[in-house]
């Protein structure tokens, strides 16, 4: 689901070292480069304390210290640091990769390991396999030396007591900050209170049009391994139904389950348990009407060293990774009995929706290499690229006739017309394309075009209207790929509040006669009122945008709060029609960090990676727009939707009760998009003053001039972190996204201003 670029490069960048420590031995190690420093604390000590404080226990951080709890507490009071409630974080469970993002830079592997309570092993499926973790933290690992407890000297102290000074005067006693924890959310999504939908069905409608997601908080890499973990427990399932949606989506390996038989022995170790649960989750996404959809993005490459006995099957070969080729008769075999036995053993499974084109390195067409392949060189790319999906539908329907078959045409021929392929697909699938590919946007002045996750820019898109065309032509059905409650242009927040156009969107796919919808990625699976609308339009003859949102409106709200509603989503449907869309934007700049992203009075020399660490790499965040051009439209959708929260605050104060409390938690989320914008652009134009301030030409008085910009500007973003830390310690939705986990959490924005007042000291002389 990225650029073609980025999964070309994946398997290269996961290389493991042969130097260093055991655990160095099995993870991956990239260029090594030194950390970036957070010179902010006194001491990497200080730094690594605060990072984890809350997140788990004292106890854990002194094993990783090599210190008593004692002291691990000492150093967090020094700073100000809230005084621990007693209760439990479930951040190693549910939030391993907010941890991993937040120590990256400061614990070498083997502490880390310690940290999270995994072995190398795990830690390098994690990395690979969640998402491609690795890549989002750059396909590298800084050079950290280990860290141990040292008692602070006079000059550690004094820095300590600063930082806790400058707490203080911002934010208080944090102690006393009335905070939600964070995942609290999964608490109330699992709770059936306040749901309507019962869980009493006994089948699903699989001749329903599909209208599919993720869960809100589903794990990604191996989700079916930990039984006690329910990515979908009842009161997500209900509120989901109430919402209309049909399907949930998962990732698995298929390796992890099904037995490989005579010729892949190794494969399906644990595959027993997996299925155990997997079952169990059939049955109660069932109950509410709901099935279940496994990602299907095989056959997965594996280690050279798996070729070693069977060379015949080596496909292309990418960095330490090698295809198992489909035009070997064997791995075909494989592939459909593996899936022939998963259905098999639990028939009542949805069915499949399948990437075949760069999403992983799969099949020798995958990366467009065939031609590298000697079996596959005499062959298209349209026939095997067509033959993997047709293995795929003959094991799933050879185990459950009546699964359904979703095939996505990601990637195929680099994204452009593939009619070759869609002509070889079979009968009994249905045919996914991304609805907003390919529309032409003009943004600033500057022009592009839509890939995908796009909420800005409403679909459908040209190589979307083909290929649907093309579908029903061949008598298959057509799905769309839309993305309804938010995207990577912001996915820290469970919705984006622009409803005008995601009616319109709905509008124009009803009118396109599309046969169902995947509504989501991994992020976007929070029951919301943009699910709503989707809702509306599938269920409602002659549904018009004007009256479901209206209607949406009225039954959230309230007869007195309904037009004020309406007028903010408009204003901040519109004020979204400016963001600048664009890959190198949506991937690389801070806007899912917002103003939890630190400042540097120095460049870093670090590259923005993939919705991961933006460092402060503008020339990477800009994407295709000039850096100027970039903040500018920033601040414009930051103005619009200014208007948009007076709007909604109207709508609050006409609210009573329940709307009221619902109301409350809508204007939580739509002021964090606020917050998140309107950061984006004073980091911008923060990274272009400090880098003028560098240049020698620069004049004395321009010297002045930038150097009033940049206090002006550190001041602004004290005030958003300020801000923002108030909306999400009281929403544990914010700033959570599910492939992700946590960009930030509370103290990261205490964090922000402490940053920011150091930044300042160093680039703004104090009189």
């Amino acid at each position: 689901m990225r650029s073609l670029l980025v999964y070309g490069l994946i398997s290269l960048t996961i290389v493991c070292s042969n130097v260093g420590t055991q655990a160095e031995d099995v993870l991956p190690v990239g260029k090594n480069p030194l950390p970036v420093a957070s010179p902010h604390f006194p001491t990497r000590l200080h730094a690594f304390v605060w990072r984890n404080w809350l997140l788990v226990d004292a106890e854990l951080l002194a094993k990783v210290l090599e210190t008593a709890p004692a002291k691990v507490e000492a150093i967090a009071t020094s700073m100000g640091l809230p005084v621990s409630s007693g209760q439990r974080s479930q951040m190693r469970e549910r939030g391993y990769i907010t941890l991993i993002r937040r120590n990256w830079h400061l614990l070498p592997y083997d502490q880390l390991l310690t940290l999270l309570g995994k072995t190398p092993e795990e830690l390098a499926l994690t990395l690979r396999e969640d998402d491609f973790l690795y890549y989002k933290l750059g396909g590298l690992k800084p050079k950290c030396e280990p860290l141990h407890y040292q008692e602070p000297d006079a000059a550690a102290k004094q820095r300590a007591a600063e930082i806790k000074q400058i707490v203080q005067k911002h934010f208080g006693d944090l102690s006393e900050t009335p905070a939600e924890p964070r995942f609290h959310f999964v608490e109330y999504l699992s709770s059936l209170e306040g749901t309507s939908v019962q869980g009493n069905l006994t089948s699903i409608d699989r001749d329903e049009p599909l209208r599919m997601v993720y869960s809100y908080f589903g794990l990604f890499g191996d989700p079916l391994v930990d039984p006690d973990i329910e990515p979908f427990p009842d009161g997500l399932l209900s509120r989901l139904a109430e919402q209309g949606i049909n399907g949930i989506w998962m990732h698995v390996v298929l390796r992890q389950l099904a037995p490989g038989g005579e010729e892949f022995p190794e494969f399906g170790e644990g595959h027993e348990q997996r299925l155990r649960t997997l079952k169990k989750l059939v049955a109660q996404a069932k109950r509410y009407g709901i099935g279940i959809y496994l990602y299907m993005n095989e056959p997965r490459a594996m280690p050279t060293a798996f070729f070693e006995n069977r060379p015949e099957m080596a496909g292309v070969r990418q960095g330490d990774f090698t295809v198992m080729c489909t035009s070997d008769a064997r791995v075909r075999k494989w592939l459909g009995d593996s899936l022939a036995y998963v259905f098999s053993e639990v028939p009542e499974l949805g069915g499949v929706f399948t990437i075949t084109a760069s999403e992983n390195l799969t099949s020798c067409a995958s990366c467009f290499r065939h031609l590298d392949c000697p079996r596959c060189r005499e062959r298209t790319d349209d026939e095997i690229i067509a033959e993997v999906n047709a293995t795929i539908e003959e094991g799933v329907h050879r185990g459950s006739p009546e699964a359904r078959v979703v095939v996505w045409d990601w990637g195929w021929k680099r994204h452009g017309d593939a009619p070759g392929i869609i002509s070889l697909l079979p009968k009994n699938v249905e045919l996914m394309s991304v609805s907003e590919w390919a529309l032409p946007i003009e943004r600033g002045g500057v022009k592009g075009v839509i890939g995908e996750y796009s909420i800005s820019a409403v679909g459908p898109g040209p190589r979307a209207t083909r290929h649907w065309a093309l579908a029903k032509k061949a008598g298959l059905k057509a799905v769309a790929k839309v993305a309804f409650n938010n995207t990577w242009e912001l996915s820290a927040v469970p919705f984006i509040p622009v409803m005008d156009l995601i009616a319109e969107h709905c509008e124009n796919l009803t009118n396109a006669g599309v046969d169902g919808m995947m509504l989501s990625w991994t992020l976007g699976g929070y029951p919301s009122p943009n699910l709503l609308i989707s809702q509306r339009f599938s269920t409602q003859p002659n549904a018009t945008k004007e009256t479901v949102l209206e209607t949406i409106a009225l039954e959230r709200y309230g007869k007195a709060a309904a037009p004020h509603a309406r007028r903010a989503w408009t204003a901040f449907s519109n004020a979204f029609r400016e963001f600048p869309y664009g890959g190198g934007v949506m991937y690389n700049a801070p806007q899912q960090m917002g103003p939890a992203n630190l400042l540097y009075a120095e460049p870093t020399g670090y590259r923005a990676t993939m919705v991961g660490i933006p460092y402060d790499n503008l020339t990477t965040w800009r994407g295709h727009y000039p850096a100027t051009v970039l903040a500018e439209q920033f601040e414009k959708v930051a103005h619009g939707w200014e208007e948009g929260l007076r709007h909604f605050e109207k709508a609050l104060e006409a609210t009573t009760g329940k709307q009221r409390a619902t109301a409350a938690r809508d204007m939580t989320v739509a002021r964090a998009v606020y917050l998140h914008f309107s950061s984006v652009a004073n980091q911008v134009r923060f990274v272009l003053a400090r880098d003028a301030l560098s240049q020698a030409e620069v004049s004395d008085e321009q010297q002045q001039q930038l150097r009033n910009q940049i206090q002006q500007l550190v001041e602004s973003e004290i005030l958003l972190a300020q801000d923002l830390y108030a909306v999400t310690s009281e929403d544990s939705r914010i700033g959570y996204e599910a492939s992700n986990h946590y960009y930030y959490v509370p103290q990261d924005l205490v964090e922000k201003v402490i940053n920011c007042d150091f930044v300042a000291r160093q680039l703004v002389p104090q009189e």
